[in-house]
């Protein structure tokens, strides 16, 4: 049996050094960036890397105590587009940057986001964004908040998207503000028969939308009493199913709020399917504008949140050095007036 020869070793950092011509502590400084190496000898140190084929092993530099170049980011859902916006900002800064991200979700639960974390910390990552509503009762958040409190004590850096009870840096959307302006859009177009379709009532996001709805509602002279909310998971068959409860309770709507979007596609699916006309006969709104908002028939009414800049403003805190007290960034809104509302029929 003839022996098969051994695969050649990669090449380590003291090849890239001795074939630069630099000392190993150079080769190292070139590499990862760092100060007391002119732009020139970087360069060059960087270029005979690329020649020889020399990976940098950013796993054994982070062992060793050097700047960790993963940052983790832990969303309720990544197959929710309002979360793949948010990444999408989060990777165009990590890229710019040089870092890797690592991406996990919890599927909106508290014990799972608590295990993600640690999961983080356990491989040694400095900073974590996490991004996603948080919960009514604060007491749910309270062993997040302590392992958040734990990691920035030990150096590590956090910030948060739509949470409002953790001790780090947060990215406020402006959803309260956000969903006044669209009922005022609907109240202006003459609706007073309008239902509500509400994500899961234990999140602030949904609070928060909610009570931008009922402000608006009331402040027209309403009755928000008279509103009916039906709530459902923040998916278009969660949407859909709702929108069925709200249509067997209440037949003579002329308006649908989804405070998500997909639950607004799911809106707009089963009332088409169920030969009401949108928005002839009912209108529908939904609220963040995702990509497909703009490409469903017809097009979706909605309130737009800026997204990508959302996860880039909530990298970008994780990289600065820390404050004395927890900094919070509030973003606008844009209310997106599309094809699905109309005046009520007369």
């Amino acid at each position: 049996m003839v022996k098969r020869p051994s695969p050649p070793a990669p090449p380590r950092l003291a090849d890239v050094a001795a074939a630069a011509g630099v000392s190993l502590a150079t080769a190292s400084r070139a590499m990862n960036g760092s100060a007391g190496v002119s732009a020139e000898v970087a360069a060059h140190v960087q270029a005979i890397a690329a020649q020889v084929g020399y990976v940098p092993n950013s796993h054994a530099r982070a062992l060793a105590g050097g700047q960790a170049s993963m940052v983790g980011l832990v969303v309720h859902d990544v197959g929710d587009p309002y979360f793949g916006e948010i990444a999408r900002g989060v990777l165009r800064e990590t890229d710019s940057r040089g870092y890797l991200a690592l991406i996990s979700q919890t599927e909106r639960d508290p014990r799972a986001e608590l295990a993600r974390i640690r999961a983080l910390r356990a491989h040694r990552v400095t900073s974590i964004v996490l991004a996603g509503s948080g919960y009514v009762e604060a007491a749910t958040e309270a062993d997040i908040a302590a392992e958040l409190r734990s990691f920035t004590a030990a150096g590590g850096r956090a910030a948060v998207i739509g949470r409002h009870h953790l001790p780090v840096d947060a990215v406020l959307p402006d959803n309260a503000a956000g969903a006044a302006t669209l009922m005022r859009h609907l109240l202006d177009l003459g609706h007073r028969r309008l239902g509500v379709l509400g994500g899961p009532p234990n999140l602030t996001t949904v609070e928060d939308r909610l009570a931008g709805l009922r402000q608006a509602f009331g402040a027209a002279g309403l009755d928000w009493d008279a509103v009916p909310v039906a709530h459902g998971d923040f998916t278009r068959e969660g949407g859909a199913a709702a929108t069925a409860r709200l249509m067997r309770e209440r037949p003579d709507l002329t308006a649908v709020v989804a405070l998500n979007d997909p639950m607004a596609v799911g809106a707009l699916s089963w009332l088409l399917t169920h030969g009401r006309r949108v928005p002839d006969e009912i209108s529908v709104a939904g609220f963040d504008d995702v990509p497909v908002a703009q490409d469903v028939f017809p097009a979706l009414t909605t309130v737009r949140l800026p997204m990508v800049g959302m996860g880039r403003q909530a990298l970008e805190l994780v990289l600065k050095p820390p404050a004395s007290r927890p900094r919070r960034r509030r973003t606008g809104h844009e209310l997106v007036v599309r094809a699905s509302t109309a005046p009520p029929p007369s």
